[in-house]
C-alpha cells in the first residue's frame, strides 16, 4: 500500500487574521510573487473584494475607515511585501506605528471596593469639601447608610456590620471622614429611605387612578341627554 502524504493544518503557518480564512492568506502570499505590476495590482484589489464579502461592514460603519482597515490587513497578511498602490486617502501603517490611546487610570480605592460603586467616590469627595458641622455629620451618615445598603445588596449571604462600613469609609476618604459619635443605626436610615420610595410609588399609582376615573364629565343620571325637555300636554 502506497503511503499518502497528508498536510495537516497544524503543520501550516499560523493564520494572522482568522476571520478571512487561510485561503485569503495564501492568495495574498501568491500575489507577492506575481511579476507583472498591473496584474499584481488587479489581483490584490480582487482579493480585498473577497475580504469585504467574507467580513461585511456593519450598518453604521464608516466605509472609508473600513476600506483602510482591509488594505492594512492585506499588507499585514503579506508581511508588507506587497508592491501595489492602495487607493487614495488610505495610509498603510504597521501595527507598531499606529497611535494607541493612553490607558485610563482608575483610583485604587475604587478597585478595592467595587461593591460600593463609583458614585460613592463623588459623594465622599463632596463631604470632604463641606465645612465641619451638623450638616456635614448628617451627610456622612447618609453616605455610610448608602454604603451599607450597597454592601448588603452585593453580599446577601453574610451579615454586614456597621463597623465594616465605618472602617471602609475611613479608608475611602483617606482618613478624612468618619461617623460621629452617637449616630443612628445605618439600617434604620436605609429602611426609612426604602419606605419613602414605597410610599411615593403608591401615591403615584393613586394619582394615576384618579386621573383615569375622573377625567370625563359627569353624566346625568337620567336616561336622556342634558338638553331634553318635557313636552307640554
Amino acid at each position: 500500500m502506497n503511503k499518502v502524504d497528508i498536510e495537516y493544518n497544524t503543520e501550516k503557518s499560523l493564520i494572522k487574521y482568522p476571520e478571512y480564512g487561510r485561503s485569503i492568506q495564501e492568495m495574498l502570499q501568491y500575489a507577492v510573487t506575481i511579476e507583472s505590476r498591473p496584474l499584481r495590482q488587479k489581483t490584490v484589489e480582487a482579493i480585498i473584494g473577497l475580504m469585504m464579502q467574507l467580513v461585511p461592514p456593519g450598518g453604521n460603519r464608516n466605509m472609508d475607515d473600513y476600506r483602510e482597515k482591509l488594505w492594512n490587513h492585506a499588507f499585514a497578511i503579506a508581511d508588507y511585501a506587497l508592491d501595489v498602490t492602495p487607493p487614495a486617502n488610505i495610509i498603510i501603517r504597521k501595527e507598531e506605528e499606529r497611535p494607541k490611546p493612553e490607558p485610563v487610570g482608575y483610583p485604587a480605592s475604587a478597585t478595592r471596593f467595587r461593591h460600593y460603586g463609583n458614585s460613592i467616590q463623588a459623594l465622599i469627595q463632596k463631604a470632604i469639601e463641606m465645612p465641619d458641622g451638623p450638616k456635614k455629620e448628617g451627610f456622612v451618615e447618609v453616605i455610610a447608610s448608602y454604603m451599607k445598603l450597597a454592601y448588603k445588596t452585593w453580599n446577601k449571604e453574610h451579615y454586614v456590620s456597621d463597623d465594616i462600613v465605618k472602617d471602609d469609609l475611613v479608608i475611602l476618604s483617606d482618613g478624612q471622614l468618619e461617623l460621629h459619635e452617637g449616630y443612628e443605626s445605618l439600617d434604620k436610615l436605609a429602611a426609612g429611605a426604602g419606605r419613602h420610595d414605597k410610599d411615593r410609588r403608591f401615591q403615584n399609582q393613586r394619582n394615576r387612578g384618579k386621573q383615569g376615573n375622573g377625567g370625563g364629565r359627569k353624566r346625568n343620571r337620567g336616561g336622556g341627554g342634558g338638553n331634553f325637555r318635557k313636552r307640554k300636554k
